[in-house]
């Protein structure tokens, strides 16, 4: 897996990384603040509100449900 700083203001993500949260494990300091779950499911975006990182579905990408 390659690291990442989590120096990046915005992040575009796929399907395959929900349920999504903040910091992502491949970012060097994942335990840079508390583990937030981000919820892009109405949106597609979504801020975390530690680091105000802003994360976006990458476009085509579908959130399957359950």
């Amino acid at each position: 897996m390659q690291q990442h700083e989590n120096t990046q203001t915005q992040i575009e993500v796929t399907a395959h990384d929900l349920p999504l949260h903040c910091p992502m494990p491949n970012m060097v300091s994942w335990n840079s603040h508390p583990r937030v779950f981000i919820d892009l499911s109405k949106t597609g975006e979504g801020l975390c509100p530690y680091c105000g990182t802003h994360y976006r579905l990458k476009a085509g990408e579908v959130i399957k449900g359950h």
